[in-house]
C-alpha cells in the first residue's frame, strides 16, 4: 500500500512540474486533470494495445510499470516521460514509453525472462512473510490498493495474490531485524522515492535498534540518491571507508528542496 501512494505522490508532482513547465502537457494542467487522462488513456488501450515496436503491444498494465520505471529516474525522467506521453496519446506510439517498461509489464511477456529477476521476487518475498491471507482478505486488498492510486492502483493490485498459493511456509509474519549491539548502519531514505518509499527507510532504521540504525535523509526526487545526490554520495562513501555514520537527523538537500 506504502509503494503504490508513493508511486502516486511522484506522478502527482511530476504532472504539477509538466503543467507549469510544458508546452502542451500531456498530462494536462495538475494531477486531477492528469489521472482523469491517464484513466482515458488507460481504458483505451484495455480495449486496443497500442503498437510499441518490435511486433510488440503497449497495455493497460505496461502504461502504469513504464511510467512508474521514468519516475524512477527521478526529476531525469520528466522530459522523456512527457515526450512519450505525447507519443502515446497523440499518435498512439507506444515506442518511447514501452522502453521503460518493468519486466512485470505485459510488454515483455511474450518473451522468457532473460534472467530469474521473477522467481527470485517471488521467492524472497514470500520467503519474508509466512502470513497467507484468504480470498476474501485478499480481495479486500485488492480493492485498496485500486483506490490508493487513480494511475497505478488497478496494476499493482494483483500483487497481493503473490503468495497465495506459495507451497512453502514463510519465516515469520514480519522479518526480525533488531541488531542491538552491532556497529552504526547507515540506512538512506528519499523523500520522494516511489519505490522504496522513505517511511520505510524510517522504520527499518529504527527496528534495527538504537544507535544502529542511522537514517541519512535525501530530499530527493527518484529511487537512486546514491549516487545522483552529491551530499548522500559524500556520506555513504565516507561510511563504506572508515565505518563514520553522518550526525544523527543529517537531511541533504536535493530536488525536493
Amino acid at each position: 500500500m506504502s509503494q503504490v501512494k508513493a508511486v502516486q505522490a511522484a506522478f502527482d508532482r511530476f504532472a504539477t512540474h509538466c503543467a507549469a513547465r510544458v508546452r502542451r502537457c500531456p498530462t494536462g494542467d495538475g494531477p486531477e486533470e492528469a489521472a482523469r487522462r491517464m484513466a482515458r488513456l488507460a481504458d483505451r488501450l484495455k480495449k486496443k494495445p497500442a503498437p510499441a515496436g518490435g511486433g510488440r503491444k503497449l497495455d493497460a498494465d505496461d502504461l502504469a510499470y513504464a511510467v512508474s520505471d521514468h519516475l524512477v529516474l527521478g526529476t531525469d525522467g520528466w522530459s522523456p516521460l512527457a515526450k512519450a506521453l505525447t507519443a502515446l496519446i497523440d499518435h498512439n506510439d507506444g515506442g518511447p514509453l514501452s522502453k521503460g517498461a518493468d519486466l512485470l509489464g505485459s510488454a515483455e511477456r511474450a518473451a522468457p525472462p532473460s534472467d530469474s529477476s521473477r522467481a527470485a521476487l517471488s521467492a524472497i518475498t514470500c520467503a519474508d512473510s509466512s502470513l497467507r491471507p484468504g480470498f476474501e482478505r485478499l480481495d479486500r486488498d485488492e480493492a485498496r490498493v485500486k483506490a490508493a492510486s487513480p494511475v497505478f492502483g488497478a496494476a499493482w493490485s494483483s500483487g497481493v495474490y503473490l503468495c497465495y498459493d506459495w507451497p512453502f511456509d514463510g519465516e515469520r509474519v514480519t522479518p526480525q531485524v533488531n541488531a542491538d549491539g552491532a556497529a552504526p548502519v547507515l540506512v538512506v531514505g528519499g523523500t520522494g522515492d516511489p519505490t522504496t518509499p522513505y517511511p520505510g527507510a524510517r522504520h527499518m532504521a529504527r527496528a534495527l535498534g538504537d544507535g544502529v540504525g542511522m537514517l541519512l535523509t535525501a530530499e530527493e526526487e527518484g529511487h537512486d540518491t546514491y549516487p545522483r545526490n552529491r551530499c548522500v554520495t559524500k556520506a555513504v562513501d565516507t561510511y563504506l571507508r572508515t565505518g563514520h555514520t553522518p550526525a544523527a537527523g543529517t537531511v541533504c538537500r536535493g530536488t525536493m528542496s
